[in-house]
């Protein structure tokens, strides 16, 4: 049942039951951090202190659940048995959802700081005739405010290059089942006509020069997506 497996550029692989375990594990870590992130938000100076790093950690976490999402909703398709690919696919369907529901908690939490220190920056404004120290406040809100927009736009590019990739890698995928297809059809042809072995194994060298080529541009797009996060940050 956990047999179908994605493959590496070395030629081994990790079998979707693997896949789905690690899914899983995430999950439960994702649960608890936005459990720490709510009790750190009922708090008054530790929440505002320690919050928008830990909350980007784990709007990473998410991301990364999403990823695996993908790569599930890829592998149970290939499974041969009806009954275990069914059951498969209820399966990850249940992941799906259950990530879902996590991005929407962590999204909540977004706008619920985000209205508190507005409403703080608010108050800080009216005692400012009364308080000298008001400008100091206003700074520290400020910058909790753009430490705030500015994780939420990290999070927001690095979507959008994983959406990019994961496009870029099922094209890929595609192209691959395609020129398999193609393959066999004209292997069959060649058979058939009894063309030499030495053209054949000409067709099979081309193959796998092509299989190179779309490892380099998946190897190629996964370090462009490294170079852009370690940009941001």
């Amino acid at each position: 049942m956990d047999g179908v497996v994605v493959g590496a550029g070395g030629g081994g692989g990790t079998t979707l039951s693997e896949v789905y375990q690690n899914a899983k594990r995430l999950q439960l870590k994702i649960r608890d951090s936005l459990e720490r992130l709510e009790r750190l938000e009922s708090s008054t100076s530790s929440a505002s202190a320690a919050s928008p790093e830990f909350a980007f950690d784990v709007k990473k976490d998410i991301s990364q659940l999403h990823s695996l999402c993908s790569d599930m909703d890829h592998l149970w398709r290939s499974v041969a048995v009806r009954s275990q690919r069914d059951l498969w696919k209820r399966k990850v369907e249940q992941v799906a959802e259950e990530a879902y529901s996590l991005k929407e908690s962590l999204d909540k939490y977004f706008m619920r700081n985000q209205r508190r220190m507005q409403e703080a920056k608010e108050r800080a404004e009216l005692l400012g005739g009364a308080n000298g120290e008001s400008s100091h406040v206003l700074r520290i809100f400020d910058d909790e405010a753009r430490a705030m927009q500015s994780a939420r736009n990290s999070s927001r590019m690095l979507e959008d290059a994983y959406s990019t990739g994961v496009a870029i890698l099922s094209k890929f995928s595609e192209q691959r089942e395609s020129m398999k297809s193609a393959q066999r059809k004209l292997l069959d042809v060649l058979n058939t006509v009894g063309l030499s072995n030495s053209v054949l194994r000409l067709i099979e060298r081309r193959n796998r020069v092509d299989t190179w080529i779309k490892f380099a541009g998946m190897i190629l797009t996964f370090v462009v997506l490294i170079v852009l996060w370690r940009w941001k940050h």
